[in-house]
């Protein structure tokens, strides 16, 4: 007979076996995670719309309190990416992308294979047109830093949010938060402020230094560093001793990621000093015998959330004057009017060149005006010499540096930021002027809220161009998340007040995804009862969904904002203004007052509207101008900058798609409610048809002496009334370097003369963040 084998119970195998099954159970939940993403993204699953956006945020989270599924989800997003790519599914690439980015921002216990893997993937996607390999750039840049010196992605992005100052590392960053209590309710103003304080109170400096100090250590020392022991110890240690490591940390971080060839080996060896020197010898031995128990593991290295400032847009000057306040925190004082104090310091003598121009009722020549006590030259210098062809006594402007008026010139090209794996505010547009500071200004609210953004950065740029003060230390970044009124009755709700939300969503899908579905979930938060109760741990999904647009939107798209010229008398001068999405014109009831109401004969009815003139250059992809001029009469007009179909965020016949990957739109769709006589045995009868053109520029007069109403950007405190003229064009940037080129040609009587080209300034551009950009 054959003896049958007894099988022994082991203890260790048992629980090997349980450890292995859990660890399978948790990356099955990993992946079924991120397959809903997935099908979030290929818009086939309408059942997860009402969980749309809740998926990304989730996912990070299981990480969060698990910092141990850390290596298993980046090995899964990794095998979607690789997937992706062999399968042409370019949809999800920067989706997946970012949210590998953001794991290993701050994941611990990546092994270096990964690393490099992730590195190669993004290396491979250079060949893809943009914005594929803008982004696949910007990631390959900052992974190679993290090769060679891993915690250095997670150091960096904490010491610029907290404004952790460090010789090595200055950079400093600040969110502004800017709401319009007229267009947001007081509910979610409050609700919004709370969720800020409430995840403020919690990042002292202190606990950012203990989680700097410690999230370089365990990067760089791995399965060799004590963990629990080293929390306790970080814990325990007065401030003056956890400043002391913090910059030992920083210092050696910082130093080796910015060698030419940075050494792993030489990084490690550098941070063990510095682990031995906080623990001690012994306590050393003991991490690298073994680790922690499972009972006396510490929480996880959370990411502290940027800080974050609140603000009611109240004033127009807002905008202009927090910036102020970033960049010299002791100008308060002499904040409104006084701009000598904010302008420049240390620039050389040579950056305050002039060009002169006269404005004076004399002759503008030198030699005949007055010399001042201060003026006096010699008969033999050369100032003399060049005298009586020197105009002198007018406004003086300063020498711009070449391109700097162009807002991608700031960071380098349209999109492109982050070249060197630092934040997009790196370089030096002047030298000896570093921009260290970036503003990232988060603005809350609809399409009206979007137009007084415009209003404020044209007024910015106006400011720049008399006092060249924030563009060269500043870089200056906008966000978007639209907040829309709850649901009311059609009649008192103004329409399509989220207009270019729709379009950021069509250009970028997981701005759709990810951004877009915070309107509801800001009104349920503002409907939650208020839990004052400090002790309870709550996870703030709108601040963390803020937090990660923030850090992962970087690329903008940009919007072209337009001036409208307005006349309301034919002997008065024209009032100027700029729109950014919308301009309305309706026809009033009343006559101008300069004409008389004039009788009309019994039984004859009035036609509606108004007779217009129209002069506009059509939109042609060739480029060439066209001018066409039409009468009509019409009820109404409406110019939209923005694009209201998928076809057009990609080019049309009529709009050229080259300037797409930069600009949302590069003309305006003009729709004209045209009114139609007809005839008939009954008497006259009117009806109404739309005809819409595409223009780059247009003027439009009132012909009938009726005037006109204007409605920016759908905001009824920006409305014009008594109308009879107005001109719409593209508004040109206030900071550009206007350029005259000349050319000569002999005339008729073989005299040389010189003829001045028409000079083309520069269209001001606003740009918006977003994830990817505009996808073609």
């Amino acid at each position: 007979m054959r003896k049958r084998q007894l099988r022994t119970y082991s203890p260790e195998l048992s629980e090997a076996s349980a450890a292995g099954n859990f660890l399978r159970d948790a990356e099955l939940d990993l992946q079924r995670s991120v397959q809903a993403v997935l099908r979030e993204l290929s818009a086939q699953a309408p059942a997860l719309q009402s969980n749309q956006g809740m998926w990304r945020w989730s996912l990070h989270k299981k990480v969060e309190r698990d910092p141990g599924r850390n290596p298993a989800l980046v090995r899964i997003l990794l095998r979607e990416l690789e997937k992706a790519e062999s399968e042409d599914l370019r949809h999800v690439i920067i989706p997946l992308l970012h949210t590998l980015m953001y794991v290993l921002t701050k994941a611990i216990g990546i092994t270096e294979e990964l690393y490099r893997r992730t590195y190669a993937f993004c290396t491979r996607l250079l060949t893809l047109p943009t914005p594929y390999c803008t982004v696949a750039l910007d990631c390959a840049i900052r992974l190679k830093t993290e090769i060679a010196v891993p915690g250095t992605l997670y150091q960096r992005t904490v010491l610029a949010e907290q404004n952790l100052m460090s010789k090595l590392y200055p950079y400093q960053e600040r969110v502004l938060l800017f709401v319009d209590p007229e267009l947001v309710s007081a509910s979610v103003c409050s609700a919004l402020l709370l969720e800020i304080e409430a995840a403020q109170e919690q990042q002292t400096p202190e606990a950012c230094m203990r989680h700097v100090v410690s999230h370089a250590l365990q990067a760089a020392l791995g399965e060799a560093c004590h963990p629990g022991t080293l929390h306790r110890k970080l814990q325990a240690s007065s401030r003056r001793v956890l400043e002391h490591y913090f910059h030992a940390v920083v210092t050696a971080v910082e130093q080796m990621a910015g060698e030419a060839s940075p050494s792993r080996a030489g990084h490690l060896e550098r941070l063990e000093e510095i682990y031995c020197s906080l623990l001690g010898p012994a306590a050393t031995t003991r991490g690298r015998c073994g680790s922690d128990p499972v009972q006396d593991r510490p929480p996880s290295i959370p990411l502290p959330s940027p800080y974050i400032t609140f603000h009611l847009w109240t004033d127009q000057e807002q905008l202009w004057k927090e910036l102020v306040l970033f960049l010299h925190p002791q100008s308060q004082l002499r904040l409104s009017a006084d701009l000598e104090a904010l302008d420049l310091q240390g620039l050389g003598p040579g950056w305050d060149l002039a060009r002169v121009s006269m404005l004076s009722t004399d002759s503008g020549i030198e030699r005949d005006l007055p010399l001042g006590a201060d003026e006096l030259l010699t008969p033999s210098s050369p100032e003399m010499e060049r005298a009586g062809l020197q105009r002198k006594g007018g406004i003086k402007k300063r020498m711009w540096p070449p391109d700097f008026s162009t807002p991608g010139s700031w960071d380098g090209p349209p999109g492109l930021h982050r070249r060197t794996g630092r934040p997009s505010g790196d370089g030096e547009l002047l030298p000896g002027v570093s921009r260290v500071h970036t503003a990232r200004v988060l603005v809350l609210g609809d399409d009206r809220m979007l137009g007084r953004l415009a209003q404020a950065y044209y007024r910015l740029r106006k400011r720049e161009a008399q006092k060249f003060c924030l563009t060269p230390r500043l870089s200056l970044q906008f966000y978007y998340i639209p907040v829309l009124a709850p649901q009311e009755p059609a009649a008192s709700r103004p329409p399509e007040l989220g207009e270019l939300a729709t379009f950021l969503g069509r250009a970028d899908p997981w701005y759709e995804s990810t951004v877009n579905t915070l309107c509801s979930a800001i009104h349920k938060l503002a409907e939650m009862p208020l839990c004052l109760d400090t002790t309870q741990t709550v996870d703030p999904f709108i601040l963390d969904v803020i937090t990660y647009y923030v850090r992962m939107g970087t690329q903008p798209i940009y919007f072209q904002i337009y001036t409208v010229k307005i006349v309301s008398d034919l002997s008065q001068d024209s009032v100027e203004d700029i729109f950014l999405t919308e301009l309305k014109v309706k026809i009033q009831d009343s006559k101008s007052p300069k004409e008389g109401a004039s009788p009309r004969r019994r039984g004859v009815t009035e036609s509606p509207g108004a007779e217009l003139s129209i002069c506009y250059q059509k939109a042609l992809l060739s480029h060439r101008p066209r001018e066409v001029t039409v009468s009509l009469r019409a009820t109404e007009l409406v110019l939209k900058a923005i694009p209201d179909s998928d076809t057009e965020v990609a080019g049309s016949p009529d709009c050229p798609p080259a300037a797409a990957p930069v600009m949302a739109h590069t003309c305006l769709n003009v729709s004209v409610t045209e009114v139609v006589k007809s005839s008939n045995l009954a008497g006259r009868s009117f009806s109404t048809v739309t005809n819409t053109f595409r223009t780059s520029s247009i003027q439009i007069q009132s012909q009938d002496q009726r005037l006109l109403m204007l409605l920016l950007d759908k905001d009824n405190r920006r409305t014009f009334r008594d109308v009879v003229r107005f001109e719409v064009c593209p508004c040109p940037e206030p900071c550009s370097r206007i350029q005259k080129p000349k050319m000569s040609w002999l005339n008729s009587h073989g005299q040389k003369e010189m003829e001045t080209t028409q000079a083309t300034s520069k269209p001001l551009l606003m740009p918006i963040n977003t994830f990817s950009g505009i996808i073609q």
